[in-house]
């Protein structure tokens, strides 16, 4: 078993584990929005000191990779990697959505296709499928959600639809088949088994290549003319 720091920024949730195995030796989280630049280095501190004093100092730190918040990403990819250089320790990078979809397979446990969706406004979404052994279907994409969506697979067979982009598609999405979980969120607690299995194929990234998995590009706004 690895000793293993877990971050998760990828939505409004901000949260870090220190897990040794399937042990968590330490946890924070905050589900206040807009507050990761600010948590998330005091999460850190609290955590490292923790394992100094503990003896549990991680041999390896893993990041939410994305897709999710810009921002969000880019505040927990650097912070990982600020602390991997600190400590000469490798980098996992997990994928967001199947962060979310071992959660719902978790806490449903149904032979069923797994449709886990980060929120990326307006009535798009980050989404992919997988299915009840977390076996991607479906690769990663951003999808605009109306009343067609997945509507052949939906005639065939139930989908679990979960996380915080599912929320505002129950009222489009209307279907025998379509099963709605709510308060599902990518968390560091649910990325310990991930990041085991990856520590143990010694599943790294380059540390000073790596960047998050936006999936779309960043624009950012003009600020407006006073004069």
């Amino acid at each position: 078993m690895a000793t293993i720091l877990n971050i998760e920024t990828s939505t409004n949730v901000c949260s870090a584990l220190l897990a040794d195995g399937d042990r968590v030796l330490m946890e924070r989280v905050c589900r206040e929005p807009q507050n990761h630049a600010r948590l998330l280095p005091v999460f850190l501190q609290e955590i490292i000191t923790f394992a100094r004093e503990n003896g549990a100092m991680p041999q390896a730190v893993a990041v939410s990779a994305g897709p999710g918040s810009y921002t969000g990403l880019r505040i927990g990819v650097s912070s990982a990697k600020g602390v991997c250089y600190a400590l000469n320790i490798p980098l996992i990078a997990i994928d967001t959505l199947e962060i979310i979809a071992l959660q719902a397979i978790k806490e449903v446990d149904w032979e069923a296709i797994y449709c886990p969706m980060i929120d990326a406004r307006r009535m798009e979404v980050y989404t992919a499928l997988f299915d009840s052994k977390r076996n991607l279907i479906s690769p990663t994409e951003a999808k605009i959600i109306d009343q067609g969506a997945f509507e052949d697979i939906l005639r065939e067979r139930k989908i679990v639809f979960c996380g915080d982009g599912a929320d505002k598609c129950k009222g489009t999405i209307q279907d025998k088949n379509a099963v709605f979980v709510d308060n599902i969120a990518p968390l560091s607690r649910n990325m310990m088994k991930l990041a085991e299995d990856k520590f143990d194929r010694g599943d790294f990234v380059d540390t000073a290549y790596f960047e998050p998995f936006y999936l779309k590009e960043f624009f950012g706004t003009k600020p407006k003319k006073i004069f």
